[in-house]
C-alpha cells in the first residue's frame, strides 16, 4: 500500500518538480512499523543524486501527503528514508560487457 501511494505521489511530482521519471522500487518497513526505506529509481536525468538530495529536503511534505492517503488504513505513518536504487543500471552495464 505505501509502494503504491508514494509511486501516486511522485507520479504527481516528476515532471514538474524534479523534472524526471521516478519509480518506486522496492519498501521496507522496520517491524515496529516506525520507519519505511523507500528505493527509488529515477530516468532522464544525469545526477541522480541531486533529485535524491531535493526528495530528502522534501520528505516532510512528502509524508504529510502520504499521511493524507493512508489516514484511515495506518494508525501511525512512518517515517520516510529514501535511497537509490540502481540494479537497473548495474544490469544495464553487464549487458553492456557481455556484448563486448
Amino acid at each position: 500500500m505505501l509502494q503504491r501511494e508514494l509511486a501516486n505521489i511522485f507520479l504527481a511530482d516528476s515532471r514538474n518538480v524534479y523534472k524526471c521519471m521516478i519509480t518506486v522500487t522496492k519498501v521496507t518497513v522496520t517491524s515496529d512499523l516506525s520507519i519505511a526505506r523507500v528505493y527509488l529509481s529515477i530516468y532522464n536525468t544525469a545526477d541522480k543524486e541531486l533529485i535524491i538530495s531535493l526528495i530528502k529536503e522534501n520528505t516532510k511534505d512528502i509524508r504529510y501527503r502520504l499521511g493524507q492517503q493512508v489516514r484511515n488504513q495506518l494508525r501511525v505513518v512512518p517515517a520516510l528514508e529514501f535511497f537509490l536504487d540502481d540494479t537497473l543500471d548495474y544490469l544495464e552495464r553487464i549487458d553492456e560487457l557481455l556484448k563486448k
